[in-house]
């Protein structure tokens, strides 16, 4: 359920506390080997993509990997509404519990993931399922990797800085004004996506937006499918699991995390629900409070992944 942490474009040098998977790979890969053995399951989160992603792969013959930003994380389980363990005993999933919740995670390091899966499922001569909703890992799937600079840690500093000050609103104003497209597609309250694509046009010789040059695969234009719902029903079931949530340990959840070495990390701590909680642990939420703005984002993210993937042409919308 957590996938609104926001996604560096990015490439830091993790490898080291990576799954032996990720580790093996320190370059990033620009964009994975798709073909028609490829098929993707898409939605909104609490659609009921999981489910039926686990159907669709025994009838494919097929093998799942998440694309969701924060399913990598072991021991983030309830907040994130992983497949369950019966789910994964009967169909093998990848990309979920890679990394530590103290570990940065990009999108980068992501498609880095997705090319040792695809080499790895190809061997056993399976089908593959793409499965989740986290619209900037499928941008990157579908697209390409843009060819950005690295991070700049004192000028991120400085932007995140002023946005303290000054609000999200002034740097939003300064993005539009070096480069429009980027502006026009971020929205004015996405602190760190602003601070990036500021960042890139600072210390780079091009924009965020003149970097990508998009060239969708055309494989998604045959092989996609996208869960919706009524909206009044997802808007319930997202309540309903936001309760379930915080019924079923969130909070406790979140404590155990913190606990561990180097505890939440700045990527996943920003995560719906896991911030909530955290307040709920610091004292500055009640439990009711949390569950009431874990809902309420919740349900703009679930807006803002409806939105963005009305850009795939050709898919197929299916009711779960």
């Amino acid at each position: 359920m957590a996938p609104d942490a926001p996604d560096s474009d990015g490439s830091p040098d993790d490898g080291e506390r990576l799954s032996p998977t990720l580790a093996c790979r320190r370059r990033p890969t620009s964009r994975p080997d798709l073909g028609d053995d490829c098929w993707f399951l898409a939605g909104p989160t609490a659609a009921g993509k999981t489910s039926l992603g686990v159907r669709m792969a025994g009838r494919l013959g097929a093998e799942i990997i998440s694309v969701d930003s924060m399913a990598v994380y072991r021991g983030l389980d309830i907040g994130t509404a992983k497949p369950s363990p019966s789910d994964r005993a009967r169909v093998p999933h990848h990309l979920i519990d890679v990394v530590e919740p103290a570990t940065p995670f990009n999108v980068a390091l992501w498609l880095d993931g997705v090319a040792a899966a695809l080499d790895d499922i190809r061997g056993r001569g399976r089908q593959i399922l793409f499965v989740g909703g986290t619209p900037l890992y499928l941008r990157a799937l579908r697209d390409g990797l843009a060819d950005v600079p690295g991070e700049d840690p004192r000028l991120r500093e400085q932007l995140r800085r002023e946005a303290e000050a000054g609000g999200t609103a002034a740097l939003h104003r300064r993005l539009a004004e070096v480069d429009p497209p980027a502006a026009a597609r971020i929205h004015p309250n996405d602190a760190k996506r602003i601070i990036r694509a500021l960042e890139v046009a600072a210390t780079a010789s091009r924009t965020l937006s003149a970097s990508f040059a998009p060239a969708p695969h055309p494989v998604f234009s045959h092989q996609m499918m996208i869960v919706d719902l009524p909206r009044a029903l997802l808007r319930d079931r997202i309540d309903r699991r936001v309760e379930a949530m915080f019924a079923a340990g969130l909070v406790e959840e979140t404590r155990a995390a913190l606990a561990l070495p180097g505890g939440i990390g700045p990527t996943a701590g920003q995560a719906t629900g896991y911030a909530e909680a955290i307040a709920v642990i610091a004292g500055r939420m009640t439990v009711s409070e949390a569950i009431r703005l874990t809902q309420q984002r919740t349900r703009q993210l679930a807006k803002r992944q409806l939105t963005w993937l009305r850009s795939f042409a050709g898919a197929v919308w299916v009711t779960a």
